[in-house]
Formats: structure tokens, sequence, C-alpha cells
């Protein structure tokens, strides 16, 4: 007979004696069992004590998180949050160095747990770490463990920002701004910044006026990959918190600063593989980058304004040289006209009228007045080419233009946040002052080029922005490490590829759709569903690793996850570092027996996606959140690291539970399958001729014997 729900059995050690094997009730008080522990060792003041686990982060165990203990936990038995807060409050105030360094060693790492951190701070133990970095007499690894103690205590969000006084950031930035300084402390302070710049709004005026960009660029021509990814986080952060009418200052300083040059020497063309944290970094670098187009993309065109005319005027002049206007103003309106034609403006009397749309407002002009005078040969040979087409196959190089400015916009995500999660930076924006403009130069091209192909017409519009998105899309998938590489993958990804591309990719949906061939699929269908069920199985048992998202990512708290053999249990545990293959299951503390696992739900309906955090508003952490609900009333909660890993294991959980598996990427996978399967078995019927009379009954279809290997 099983053991109640309530009793779980676990272990107790305390130094010097044997462990207690205990069995807990959990609806018993938790002092109650402090005190009977006590006892089992004739300790007195059981409430003195408290118990932590004591593998992994070794938390402290409360009456709130004593429900995640599970059946074989080891625990151990320490002395109270409360008690050691206030001895090691004490002891890194004491005269003995070696003393003071042992208790910041100790309380840097129990500064991680929040019930430790939550007495600490009352305490008012912040306080006293702040004084003693503002005394500047500590060094080393003193200072190493008072700053990570206190960034660790701060990350609780139990206190303001705001209480964070001016000589301590003076005294941080100091060392940020220091030539020579210990690795250890250089990223501590970095972190501490881009805290203090994220988490108040008065704390950015204070660091601004104390950190340089110049001083920040400095940390990335080292070679310690964290130092430059701590410092692009931090001009991230200043950027991102700046005013607006400051930002385009900033740019221009980082440009003059040669950050982007410095970030592709040495960060993307470095010795060392770009790490996930990094990554992310440069992505957010390059959406923060990217949305200083906004307010060119959201301001309209004023049709009086006669700055903005000229530009206009410009684009004239340049692609039929207008020196040779006509005198007469009536002759010249006509030739404007005939010329705004010709240069593919919707309105051919007040071209202006074209850029009062927003989306792309005036950005599209601005891109269209840098072809025409830093591309002149390529912008004069699309204009005059399209002006000497027959009318219905002229490619209208205004109206193009502009609809590709709105489209470029919508797939960079120009003015929209950068997302938690994402890694999703292109290497080839870092090879050019002009990114943005080039990439538009190179996207008018290809598009001008598959209007040929296509020999489309006015009418064929939006198909060829269709195609042309697909391209570009496609292309920007491969991730090009420079614009050349980008207009190689383009002349790659011709129309006829692109229409050969969707031939394969809907092959499943329009091929065999005869009577004889839909009871075919059919009938391979349950065969195809469960090898899609063992290969996502065979995942669950290999496992994944998962990030922990807190308040500072580059932390990298990892926790891996995995099915055992038998299908009948979940191993998962926290791990230091991300793993290089399989985490064999020893090493994964904590188990669920998948009879208890009850069901899977994902998105908003997750409980950690119900939490009052920056996450919840996360759309892309949003759509890889899933959660395992379980008895009696526990949940194990996961962020997937993309979306692929995110299907493997909610379509395997749904296997596990005997549930449909609904992802798209299973049914991406089963009619992938179903065609393969189909084809091969079809194979031999293609020489033989259907007979006029009824044919015999046909011999049943051999047994499936496709594998099919997910990489």
């Amino acid at each position: 007979m099983p053991p109640p729900a309530d009793i779980v059995k676990v272990a107790i050690e305390w130094p010097g004696a044997n462990a207690q094997l205990i069995e807990m009730d959990q609806k018993r008080p938790l002092s109650s069992i402090i005190r009977e522990v006590c006892d089992g060792w004739s300790l007195s003041g059981s409430e003195q004590f408290a118990l932590r686990y004591a593998d992994g982060p070794q938390l402290y165990i409360t009456e709130q998180s004593r429900g995640e203990i599970k059946n074989g936990t080891i625990l151990r038995l320490a002395i109270s949050p409360t008690r050691a807060a206030r001895q090691l409050l004490e002891r890194i105030q004491s005269h003995g160095i070696d003393a003071r360094l042992e208790a910041l060693k100790e309380l840097a790492k129990l500064s991680a747990d929040p019930t430790f951190a939550t007495e600490f701070i009352n305490m008012e133990g912040i306080g006293t770490l702040a004084r003693l970095v503002e005394s500047g007499t500590h060094f080393g690894e003193m200072l190493a463990f008072t700053l990570t103690a206190f960034l660790e205590l701060m990350d609780h969000s139990i206190v303001s920002w705001d209480l964070i006084s001016l000589s301590f950031i003076k005294q941080i930035a100091g060392y940020v701004n220091q030539p020579m300084v210990d690795v250890s402390i250089l990223q501590r302070s970095l972190a501490i910044l881009e805290s203090m710049v994220l988490n108040s709004h008065s704390l950015y005026h204070r660091v601004a006026q104390e950190i340089t960009v110049g001083q920040l660029i400095g940390h990335l021509q080292v070679s310690n990959q964290e130092i430059q990814t701590y410092a692009i986080a931090l001009i991230n952060a200043l950027f991102l918190k700046a005013p607006e009418d400051r930002r385009q200052e900033m740019a221009s300083t980082l440009a003059q600063k040669h950050l982007r040059s410095i970030i592709l020497n040495h960060v993307i063309r470095g010795n060392r593989p770009i790490k996930a944290e990094m990554a992310h970094q440069l992505y957010v670098l390059q959406v923060l980058t990217f949305n200083l187009l906004e307010e060119r993309m959201m301001t309209k065109m004023d049709p009086n304004d006669q700055a903005q005319r000229d530009i206009i005027f410009e684009l004239r002049r340049i692609a039929f040289d207008g020196e040779n206007d006509p005198t007469g103003t009536e002759k010249r309106k006509a030739m404007y006209t005939k010329d705004y034609k010709m240069l593919g403006f919707t309105n051919h009397v007040n071209p202006a009228m074209d850029f009062t749309q927003i989306p792309p407002g005036m950005l599209a002009l601005d891109n269209m007045l840098y072809l025409a005078k830093v591309h002149q040969d390529t912008y004069i040979r699309i204009v005059l080419e399209n002006s000497s087409r027959e009318d219905k196959h002229e490619c209208p190089f205004g109206r193009c233009a502009i609809e590709l400015t709105r489209m470029l916009c919508e797939i960079l995500q120009v003015g929209e946040l950068p997302n938690e999660g994402c890694n999703d930076y292109h290497p080839m924006f870092f090879t050019h002052d002009r990114a943005w403009e080039e990439f538009f130069c190179v996207c008018i091209q290809l598009l001008n080029k598959t209007w040929k192909e296509m020999r489309a017409t006015a009418e064929d519009f939006n198909k060829v922005m269709q195609v042309v998105r697909e391209q570009i899309t496609r292309a920007l998938a491969m991730k090009p490490s420079s614009l050349d590489q980008l207009k190689n993958k383009l002349r790659g990804l011709n129309y006829s590829e692109i229409l050969r591309l969707r031939q394969s990719e809907r092959m499943s949906q329009d091929d065999f759709q005869s009577p004889p061939i839909i009871e075919l699929r059919e009938r391979i269908q349950p065969e195809i569903l469960e090898l899609i069920k063992q290969q996502r199985l065979n995942r669950l048992c290999e496992g994944s690793c998962f990030r922990k998202l807190g308040n500072r990512r580059r932390q990298e708290k990892f926790w891996f996850c995995r099915l055992s053999l038998n299908h009948k249990v979940l191993h998962y545990g926290d791990l230091d570092e991300s793993p290089q293959g399989e985490v064999p299951f020893e090493l994964l503390s904590d188990k669920i027996p998948v009879s208890e696992i009850k069901s899977v739900v994902t998105g908003k309906d997750c409980p950690h996606m119900k939490e009052k955090s920056a996450l919840k508003q996360n759309k892309e952490v949003l759509e890889l959140a899933f959660s395992v609900l379980y008895d009696p009333d526990e949940t194990l909660n996961f962020v997937a690291p993309n979306k692929y890993e995110y299907c493997i294991w909610t379509d395997g959980l749904c296997a596990l539970l005997g549930r449909e598996m609904g992802s798209d990427l299973t049914r991406s996978d089963l009619d992938t399958l179903i065609s393969m399967e189909m084809k091969l078995r079809l194979l031999d019927l293609e020489n033989i001729t259907i007979p006029e009379a009824p044919p015999p009954v046909p011999k049943e279809p051999s047994s499936y014997n496709f594998t099919y290997n997910y990489s």
C-alpha cells in the first residue's frame, strides 16, 4: 500500500552525527518537525535551527516552500536564517581580515536565498555592505564577495534601488573606469550599474554622468567575453532608458567611437563562439539601433514643406538630369508630372502625398534619397529601365520603394521592444555604418529583378511583394555574415527557386487527392503518428537543458530535465553551467512519477506566466512556456529555449499521458512523413496499366518499414 500523499521520506544530516531517516508529515508545523529532529541529537533551542537542502543551491525550507520536498530528498539541519544573518552581519564588521573574508564569502553564497535575504535586509545589511564599498578599503576577493552579495540581495527586489547613495555609485563607477581592475570586480560593477539604470529613472541620470561610452567601449576590446557581454548590456541599458531626445545623440557618440566596428572585430569575428547571453545582447543592440528609425517611420510628409519637397525634386533631377528644364510654368509642370509617373509615384501631380501614409512615412523617402546619391548608377538604371518598358510591365519604383520600406520595418520589427528570450541578431548589420540603408538598396534591386522574372504587371504588385518578402525572410534565416553574402543568398532564391520550394512544401497538401490515395493516407497515418510519438519520447529520454530566467540573465543558471528510459519518471535538477551532451540520472536530484502528472498546460495558463513579472508581458516567452501539473497541487514550470524544443516537450508529454499531440511541428512531420511513405509505396505502381474492367482485390500494402530520424 503506497504511503499517504502528505508523508515524504527524507534524510536529515548534522555535522558529526549519523543522519536521521524520518517520515515528514507535511500537515505538521515545520517548527514541530525541527524540534523533533533537534531532540534526536540532543540539541536545545530548536527555534534557532532550520532545515535546508543538502544539495544544489541549499535553500532554506519554509512553510511556503516545503511542498517541493520529494521522497528521498536529503536535508540538512542548519542555524536559522535570522541567526545566520545576525552572525554574518557581526563577522563582516569584525577587525580580523581572515574572519571578514570568510564571512563575506559565505554571505555571497547565502544571499541568493530569498528567506535569508529578507532577514539580512531587515537588519540593515544592505546599508552595511554599501558602507564597506564606499569606504574604499576593500580590494581583491573581499571586494568581489561584497559586490556579489550586494547584487544578489538587491535582485530579490525587497528594497528599492532609489535608496542607493551617490557616493556608492561613484565608487562602483570608479571600478569600471579604472584601466586595470580585477575581472570579478569589473563584472559585478558592470552588472550593478546595469541594474541601477534598468530599475531606477533617477539612478539612470546619475550613472550616465559617471560613465562615459568611451570607457565602456574599451571593455569590448578585451579577450574576456563575459566582460564584453556585461559592457554591451550596460550600453544597451543606457540606450534603452535614455530620453528620446538623447538617443540620437548617444547613437552619434557610439558611431564616433566606432562601436560597430569594435563589436564586429572583437566580438562577432573573435576567436570564441558567441554564447547565448552575448547573442541576446547583440540582438538587443540591433533592435535599439533600428528603433532609432521609428521617428522617421511615423512622420508624415508635409506637402507644404519646401525642404521636404526639394528631396523629391532631387530624386527627379538625379534620374532625368533636371538642368534642361523648360522655362514656361505650364511646360515645366507637364514635364514634372510625366517624370513623376516614370519615377513610379502613385500621385503624379503631387508625389508628396505618397509619403503621408505611416508607416513608412518619411523613412521611405530617406531610403530613396540614399539610393539615388550613394548608388546613383543603380538608381538611374532601375528608373530608366522601367520607364522604357511597356506600360503594363513597368515596375513602379516609387510605389515599390515605399511598400518595401514598410515591409522591411515589419520584418525587422522597427519600433518594438526587444524580446527577453530572443538571440536573433544578424551579423551583417554590424558590417556597415549605414546597414539599414544598404539593406534597403540590396532589397530594392531584388524587387526589380523579381518583378522582371515574374513578368509582372501593375495588377500583380501584391503578388510580387509577397514573393520578395519570402525571398528576404528566407535569406535572413540563413544568417549571412555580410551584405555580400546576403546578395549571394538572394541570387540563389530567384523566383523559380521560390516556386520550387513552395511546390515542395505544399506537396503533402496538394498531391494525391484521389479517393484511393486518401484511403491509403488514412491507413498510413496511425503508423506515422506512432513513429512520431516514439521519436518525441526518445527525445524526452535524452533530456533538455532549460535556463532559469531571473532578474539577471547573465547569472547563466540552468536546470535539466529528462524522462526515465522506462517512461515512468521525470528526473530534473539544477546545473552550474549549460551541459555538453546528456546529463546522467544520478546528477538530477529531483523526480516526478509520471503516474502523478495530472495535466500539461501552456502559455498564459501556466502558473509562472500568471505571476506579476516582466515575462508576463513578453509574447515570445509566453509562447515558449509550459507547465506540468502533478499531485497534490504542485507544478514544474518550463520556458523552452526555442520553438522546436517547446514542440518536442509538449508533444512528448501529451504522448506520455496518452493525449493527442497537436503542435505545428507534429502536423508538419505528419504531412511530410506520410507523403514520403506514400511515394515509396506508389513507386512500384508507375508502370502499371489500369484496366477498364474492375481490378482484382489489391494486395495488402507492405508492412511499414520507414525509419525517421529528426535532426
